[in-house]
């Protein structure tokens, strides 16, 4: 392909892009796979360079724009070697003309900036839009805590996080034979610290409430040494499916999946009632502290969107609370930035929960910031994902 044909292959997939975060269809990833598929003549140097063009698009137009091309063009302000593609070539994009539109420029819209927690300053907007390295967390299953460090010599401690080993962007770790064995797993150091967080001890029983594909399910088993059982749910069939071959791969074997159905939780966990040591709960979010890896979930957001995030925040933390034993403890856990879904998320639970108590300190020194009852991550602040986290103890 030429550099004007990506170009424009590179509109194009944005045009579809920005139509599905307006209508809440298929993500940014699943878009561009599939538009890499119809176009299998491309090669290995022009998908990454389409992919280059398409992502530095999104991070540089702050809400969904009126098309590819108007995403595009605010990149090639910034970068005006760009503009000498816009060739009208046979498969390039047509000739920029005076006073085109361009998607609006910066880290957010100024309604979503206004939700941010109050510790997120002006200093956050460049790491929240920054490339993510690639964090990898040791199986403590299957190997030890320094094994990363022999492997991927061109990597680094992360911080906090032992067993934690950070390499540059886009690292193909998932390609080697040691990730096929199990001895690992790609892991954000955000969430190898809410798994440490939880505090899971050998012998307990634990409920990871919105497993998911069980990236803490699988951690939790690892600082448990495989001792502990563990009970993972999710109401997405596919997603909870993910698990099993993953905690093959990993050896542990004292993990059970349970498919939940919407509105139907309690009576599904009624044999867990109150018997659960400890209960993690990382529930359904606005993504708001992923946007280095997807920086088109700012697109996404809406009143409404947030609205139906925070409700099943609340439902999700209630139908957790119910199933921990006396003096057991719970993990609140959502991926964002947003106060209404942390720390105010919390505080509503402390009032419809007296006798709970929010723990003052689960974190190691120098990660995260006091928010209300929990603590925040930031990627400025901490090197990692956002994340809040809050500790709550059940009264005895």
């Amino acid at each position: 392909m030429t550099p004007a044909a990506r170009l424009q292959t590179a509109i194009e997939i944005l045009d579809a892009i920005a139509a599905s975060a307006r209508d809440g269809g298929a993500p940014a990833d699943a878009i561009f796979a599939e538009a890499m598929r119809a176009r299998r003549y491309a090669g290995s140097k022009d998908r990454r360079a389409i992919r280059g063009h398409v992502y530095d698009a999104i991070r540089r137009v702050r809400s969904a724009p009126a098309s590819g091309r108007a995403a595009m063009l605010a990149l090639v302000d910034a970068e005006p070697m760009l503009a000498d593609l816009f060739d009208g070539s046979s498969y390039g994009p047509a000739p920029i003309v005076p006073d085109e539109p361009r998607g609006e420029t910066g880290l957010a819209a100024e309604a979503l900036i206004d939700l941010f927690d109050p510790l997120i300053g002006s200093g956050e907007g460049d790491a929240m839009l920054a490339r993510a390295p690639l964090d990898l967390r040791v199986n403590r299953i299957k190997a030890g805590a320094d094994d990363l460090a022999g492997l991927f010599p061109e990597g680094a401690a992360i911080r906090g996080a032992p067993g934690g080993w950070r390499l540059p962007p886009e690292t193909a770790a998932a390609q080697h034979a040691a990730y096929a064995d199990g001895l690992f797993e790609v892991q954000d150091a955000a969430s190898q610290y809410a798994s440490a967080a939880l505090d899971a001890r050998p012998g307990q029983a634990i409920v990871d409430l919105c497993a998911g594909g069980g990236g803490k399910t699988l951690a939790i088993a690892s600082l448990t040494d495989n001792d502990a059982d563990i009970l993972a749910c999710d109401a997405n069939r596919a997603r909870l499916q993910q698990l099993a071959p993953r905690a093959e791969r990993a050896g542990a074997t004292r993990i059970e999946t349970r498919l939940l159905n919407p509105a139907q939780e309690p009576a599904m966990l009624a044999d867990w009632q109150g018997k659960a040591d400890r209960v993690i709960v990382d529930a359904p979010c606005s993504g708001s502290g992923t946007w280095r890896r997807s920086p088109e979930l700012r697109w996404r957001l809406t009143p409404a969107r947030l609205d139906r995030h925070r409700a099943d925040q609340a439902k999700l933390v209630d139908i957790g609370a119910d199933l921990v034993a006396p003096g057991g403890k719970l993990l609140y856990a959502v991926c964002s930035i947003i106060a209404r879904e942390g720390r105010a998320q919390v505080d509503e639970f402390l009032t419809r929960h007296p006798g709970w108590t929010a723990d003052r300190s689960f974190l190691p020194d120098g990660i995260g910031r006091a928010a209300g009852s929990g603590f925040l991550l930031t990627p400025a602040h901490d090197g990692c994902d956002g994340f809040f986290l809050a500790r709550l103890t059940a009264p005895c």
